[in-house]
């Protein structure tokens, strides 16, 4: 005997989607529920401090560069050539 549909079996229709005694607007809200949730890259607080360590960097070898040296040593008058 097969499992296959034979002409004199009769078996029950299958239910169409239209009957179904479930809510599709719940399952659809209940899918929802359960998908990971996905977040979102905030890019402006990477730039902002990106910006600011490049400002700093610049502001800090500029006052490197300009600024006179903080020890100085004075030189004798013999080996001024005075």
């Amino acid at each position: 005997m097969t499992l296959a549909c034979s002409p004199g079996l009769h078996h029950t229709p299958r239910m169409s989607v239209a009957d179904s005694a479930l809510d599709t607007a719940a399952l659809s809200y209940a899918r929802a529920l359960l998908r990971a949730p996905r977040r979102r890259q905030r890019i402006m607080p990477v730039l902002m401090a990106a910006a600011f360590a490049a400002s700093a960097a610049v502001s800090f070898a500029a006052v490197m560069v300009l600024a006179p040296p903080a020890v100085t040593q004075h030189l004798p008058k013999e080996r001024l050539g005075d």
